[in-house]
Parts: structure tokens; C-alpha cells; sequence
């Protein structure tokens, strides 16, 4: 699958905003934290993406009713979902001048409609590599790689599911709104989006 950039700047992929917040001090002092041990960029990437993936548990997994959606709440309250995670991998890895872009994916849900997943775009080596922070579990095992996608869950297309190709410079509207509105994560998971 061809990856296209939502805007040709790529500077727009180290931007901060108010949910990629890598300017707050909890983002910049967990990034020199992570970064002390590492030689280049890669190295570092790898260890943010491990980070967010192991430290940061997933709410549904955890049990945890929170909804966070700012990158520096989800590293202060090391809480959140697919979307929160990704929100901040990618403030840690921007954090750090590394271009990073949010993106999705259309998965069936548990039960028989559809939700969007979320994951990152990390450019290294010249090209766009996505991961998965969602975080593993029996039957899920997510990798930090750029020889090949080793993501949480692969399409399957025969059942609707969908690789959406378009890397974004911000969180798509749709999931900033849901996660916004949620008082809780399981009204949120009666409100998360269907589609993009």
C-alpha cells in the first residue's frame, strides 16, 4: 500500500497542537529520558514505540474507565487506547525531530459492525514506516520494525476492513471529537467512530 502524506510539509509532521503537545514538560522530560540511552534515531523510535506499547497499558485491557486523548495525559496517567497511544508516540517521537504521522485502519469490532483503529507513520530511512502502539496481548503482537509491518491486526478485506493510505499531520477530527465527548471509556465504546 502506497502511503500518502495529507500535506506535502513534511515539517507539519513535527508540529505541536493541542493533542500532540510534545512542547509539555512531561512529553520533553520522558523524551530525554528514553533518548539518554540511544545512539540515533532509529534507536530512539524503537525505544519510544516499546515504551508507549509496554508502560502505557490500554485502557480496555487494564479495565480502566479513563479516556484520555492528549499525548501528555496519556503519559501522565499512562492510560488510554489505540488513538491516545498513537497521540503519543508520535509527541515523543516529534519531540525528538522525528516527522510523525497518525493514521488508520477500519476493523471489524466485537460485535458486528466496524470501528477505526488508530497507529502512527514514523519516516526514517528516507520513507514512511507505520507501527502499532496499541499494546500486545494473547493474540496480538505488535513490533517496531522497517523491514515490514508487523502491526496489532492485519486488514482482512473480505470482511470489510480497511488500510486507510492517508498519513496525517494531525489526529483525524472524528477521533478527537469521540474521544473528546467520552465521559467514560465505555461510552466511548459505544460512540467510536465507524469509519473516516
Amino acid at each position: 500500500m502506497e502511503l500518502i502524506q495529507n500535506t506535502p510539509d513534511l515539517s507539519a509532521y513535527l508540529a505541536a497542537d493541542e493533542v500532540i503537545d510534545h512542547h509539555h514538560p512531561v512529553v520533553r522530560e520522558t523524551a530525554a529520558r528514553l533518548a539518554s540511552g540511544v545512539v540515533d534515531s532509529y534507536g530512539y523510535a524503537k525505544v519510544a514505540f516499546e515504551y508507549v506499547r509496554d508502560a502505557i497499558p490500554h485502557s480496555a485491557d487494564a479495565g480502566d474507565p479513563r479516556v484520555t486523548w492528549r499525548a501528555s495525559d496519556v503519559i501522565e496517567l499512562r492510560t488510554g487506547i489505540c488513538y491516545a497511544k498513537s497521540h503519543a508516540l508520535a509527541a515523543l517521537l516529534r519531540a525528538e525531530d522525528i516527522p510523525t504521522a497518525l493514521c488508520y485502519q477500519r476493523l471489524r469490532d466485537d460485535g458486528s459492525g466496524h470501528c477505526v483503529h488508530g497507529l502512527v507513520a514514523v519516516r526514517l530511512d528516507g520513507a514512511w514506516h507505520r507501527q502499532d502502539p496499541r499494546g500486545n496481548k494473547p493474540g496480538v503482537d505488535a513490533r517496531f520494525s522497517l523491514d515490514g509491518e508487523r502491526l496489532a491486526f492485519p486488514v482482512d478485506p473480505e470482511s470489510n476492513e480497511v488500510d486507510y493510505p492517508v498519513l496525517y499531520a494531525e489526529p483525524h477530527p472524528v477521533v478527537v471529537q469521540a474521544l473528546k465527548a467520552a465521559p467514560d471509556r465505555p461510552y466511548l465504546w459505544k460512540t467510536l467512530p465507524t469509519t473516516l
